[in-house]
């Protein structure tokens, strides 16, 4: 028989707490996570040419991501701060939307999963404030991790 899952989250009654790390040992991680901005033919356009009223959305949403991944702790309430040693995040444009994946590490006790994640959504948040007036409609996909490495369980990969 399985056991129940549990989560590191909740005490023994349900309360959400943070996890205590103190006794983890510090291991290099990293995180790569990855998204999409869905968004018209004609704001592709603009976004390959630089021609949108207002100004370098993509130089914009790398930089929002970075920021973002770096005030994760204070957006996810239960989130550790921990010293980031790289955030990278990379925006290419193709026929059909803007792909945002960003690369995290650290050496650190906890992961940096949520890093990740945050700068994927931050900047195609940005993205979208860039282009809003040009599609109203564009919207952020498939958010979500895509590896991560370091700590107790090592090495995992979306399949």
């Amino acid at each position: 028989m399985t056991a129940e899952p549990t989560f590191s989250h909740l005490d023994a009654t349900g309360t959400a707490r943070m996890v205590d790390v103190a006794d983890k040992a510090v291991t290099a991680r990293q995180a790569v996570a990855q998204g999409r901005v869905v968004t018209t033919e004609s704001v592709l356009a603009a976004l390959r040419d630089n021609s949108l009223p207002k100004g370098d959305a993509l130089a914009t949403a790398r930089l929002a991501g970075i920021m973002g991944a770096k005030r994760t702790p204070d957006l996810i309430p239960l989130c550790h701060p921990i010293a980031l040693h790289k955030v990278a995040v990379d925006l290419v444009v193709s026929d059909d939307g803007v792909t945002i994946t960003a690369t995290t590490k650290t050496a650190d006790r906890t992961g940096v999963e949520m890093e990740a994640l945050t700068a994927v959504s931050v900047a195609g948040l940005t993205l979208i404030d860039m282009v809003k007036s040009a599609d109203p409609a564009a919207e952020l996909t498939d958010v979500r991790v895509l590896s991560k490495t370091g700590g107790k369980t090592g090495h995992w990969e979306r399949s």
